[in-house]
């Protein structure tokens, strides 16, 4: 795919649709926002499931869709299965938004907004 006039490459913009699209869930956007909280060490499914009161069968449907969009990472520990929000898929979605903030009326450089986002 190409790029468009504002430089933007449409392969990101699809991927980027995408991962909204999978938070667009609000179940999806509960669990990462949990995930976010037990962030760096995550959850087991187990966990996510009782504080969420979320079915063993749905919660899984939602992991995956995280998972296939990048946001979620699993990991396994012996019999475990643990899940990590993705801080450096969010970091680009958010970095997405951004991109082209304030660039039509130059009223504050994009790159001022980014560093106050990761400070």
């Amino acid at each position: 795919m190409g790029r468009r006039a504002n430089n933007v490459d449409e392969t990101q913009v699809t991927l980027h649709a995408r991962r909204f699209a999978a938070l667009g869930a609000e179940p999806r956007l509960r669990i990462l926002r949990l995930l976010l909280a037990a962030h760096p060490a995550g959850m087991v499914a187990g966990e996510i499931q009782s504080e969420l009161g979320i079915p063993a069968s749905t919660l899984s449907h939602h992991l995956e869709k995280l998972r296939a969009e990048g946001l979620v990472q699993p990991r396994r520990d012996g019999a475990f299965l643990w899940y990590s929000a993705s801080t450096q898929a969010l970091g680009e979605l958010v970095g997405f938004l951004y991109a082209e903030c304030c660039t039509r009326n130059r009223a504050i450089e994009p790159t001022v907004i980014l560093e106050r986002k990761q400070a």
